[in-house]
């Protein structure tokens, strides 16, 4: 299940963090991503409600049509109540032990952010599958090419940042995959979804282009 997880990500290459203003338009951006062909969506506990989120999306979507994973994770509480909402991968805008060791446990993929190197190595030591590169937009491409040098062996996607413009950058620089929000998902706020599905396949095309 877990290598499942990872490996539809890493495929794909692209995963829509969505931060939505209720419930109700949550699922219609994870529907209108879904349609742009989007392996995963990280579904923020910024959301309201966004346990039940999670819950609903994980009923309506098959396992093999679109991955449900939670974001904004800042603990161990938190990841269980994710899990049991049916998240199948957890992810955090920084490295928290025991989230770590619960996610592992259950053997949910677990992505914390981290900054700098010490941070990298840390979540790697304590079982983080993929590390979030955060800020993305602080940090750039160069960092990864960076980290990249003395750990080749890390798994790398940032989020924050990534666009259009310079997703090819990011995957070129050696990440993993991509974590994009407002760039994919911004035009949900006037009630445009069809524009996030056609971001979404654009998305897709650029990250295959610069895998080559």
């Amino acid at each position: 299940m877990k290598l499942k997880v990872l490996s539809r990500i890493i495929d794909s290459g692209l995963v829509a963090v969505i931060r939505a203003e209720s419930a109700d338009q949550a699922s219609r951006i994870a529907e209108a991503c879904a349609n742009g062909g989007v392996a995963a969506v990280e579904i923020t506990f910024t959301v309201p409600g966004t346990a039940g989120v999670i819950s609903e999306l994980a009923r309506q979507y098959k396992k093999d049509e679109i991955l449900i994973g939670a974001g904004t994770v800042l603990d161990a509480e938190t990841a269980r109540i994710a899990i049991l909402s049916g998240a199948q991968f957890v992810v955090g805008p920084s490295l928290n032990p025991d989230a770590a060791r619960l996610c592992n446990r259950y053997q949910i993929p677990y992505m914390p952010g981290a900054a700098t190197v010490r941070e990298v190595i840390e979540a790697m030591e304590c079982g983080a599958d993929i590390v979030k590169v955060f800020p993305g937009d602080t940090l750039g491409p160069a960092f990864v090419k960076a980290i990249r040098g003395p750990l080749p062996q890390a798994s790398l996607m940032p989020t924050g940042g990534v666009d259009l413009g310079n997703v090819a950058e990011w995957i070129q620089a050696g990440c993993v995959a991509v974590g994009v929000g407002g760039n994919l998902t911004a035009s949900a706020k006037t009630g445009d979804f069809k524009s996030i599905t056609t971001l979404a396949t654009q998305f897709i095309d650029k990250i295959c282009g610069a895998r080559g």
